[in-house]
């Protein structure tokens, strides 16, 4: 892969006064001639970003399955039938070296995931530890671990965690189709108390899980309005697992999903925009075009949390074919 860099000076973040975004002024963006959404998406993305550069991440699953949320897409909830095993947390000595070795192939953070609804005191006990050897290697550290209330958060932050994920998953008016043992403001109040503590917020979601047009850029203006919005927004294209009530969904038109990419970054100009999920399942040419419309991080490694994802050999290879190379921005 490439290593060459060029000089690049990053704008200030935000502005004072962040754009307040409607839902129908976030569908007009939708709705744009596609030529005219990848260019204004990348006009964007420049006077922010080096266009060129991508940030890598690498996700583990430190405690997989057994989940007592019923969120739809997910294979790791038990009410779900997808065949994924109930595995207790992992040794901090088997995330230090699964950290090791992700930080070995290039990516320069690394995001811990927990199948629950809320840790325990006990859970938080083996995640600060975590949390802190993998600082100590030098890579950004990102957890989700699903709900938190404000100790929690605090335990996090002197620990030195860099960033907590919580996605809003889709919009508010079509959370309730998707997941009912958790109410929208639920994960509003995880995010507040996040950011409240000093850590920086990782929040997007999921598209193509039935949501209608509407639906999307509800959740895009949900994000986009939060006051500071996420320093980082992983956009996940549904994977359809077997034994998940989204298994026959409808996929997702691929020209759609570049869409919402392009509509995050106009929304959300100096965020990190990560295509996350589903990007097994999309071709180089698709994934290209992801890039042109302003998405500059990526899961790096063979495996998310239970699902595929492309392998260390693809994606350094398309990072080749199309000149681009790691982001060393720590951001």
């Amino acid at each position: 892969m490439s290593t060459q860099t060029i000089e690049f000076i990053r704008p200030t973040k935000q502005a004072t006064t962040p754009q307040r975004w409607s839902v129908p002024d976030v569908e007009a963006l939708f709705k744009l001639p596609f030529a005219d959404l990848l260019y204004r998406a990348q006009q964007t993305h420049r006077k922010h970003f080096d266009p060129n550069a991508v940030q890598l991440s690498t996700l583990l699953s430190i405690k997989s399955g057994g989940c007592t949320e019923d969120c739809g897409y997910c294979p790791q909830s038990a009410f779900n039938s997808s065949g994924v095993e109930d595995r207790q947390m992992l040794a901090v000595s088997a995330v230090v070296e699964a950290a090791r070795a992700a930080q070995q192939k290039g990516a320069g953070r690394f995001c811990m995931g927990a199948a629950w609804r809320e840790p325990t005191d006990e859970d938080m006990e083996s995640v600060v530890e975590m949390v802190k050897a993998v600082r100590d290697l030098g890579m950004e550290t990102c957890a989700t671990l699903g709900m938190l209330n404000d100790e929690q958060t605090e335990q996090l932050r002197a620990a030195g965690l860099d960033y907590y994920n919580h996605n809003l998953d889709t919009a508010p008016e079509f959370y309730g189709n998707i997941i009912s043992t958790r109410d929208y403001q639920d994960r509003l109040d995880t995010l507040e108390r996040v950011r409240k503590a000093g850590m920086n917020v990782c929040s997007g979601g999921i598209v193509g899980m039935g949501e209608n047009l509407t639906q999307r850029a509800g959740l895009i203006a949900q994000l986009a309005n939060m006051d500071p919005y996420p320093e980082s927004v992983p956009i996940n294209n549904l994977v359809r697992v077997e034994g998940t009530p989204l298994a026959q969904a409808e996929e997702l038109d691929s020209l759609d999903f570049v869409r919402t990419i392009a509509v995050a970054r106009i929304t959300m100009p100096a965020a990190r925009v990560r295509l996350s999920a589903g990007r097994q399942q999309m071709s180089d040419a698709v994934q290209a075009l992801c890039f042109l419309a302003g998405a500059n991080s990526i899961f790096y490694g063979e495996q998310l949390l239970t699902t595929g994802n492309p392998d260390v050999e693809a994606d350094r290879a398309l990072l080749d074919k199309l000149g681009m190379y790691p982001s060393t921005d720590k951001q």
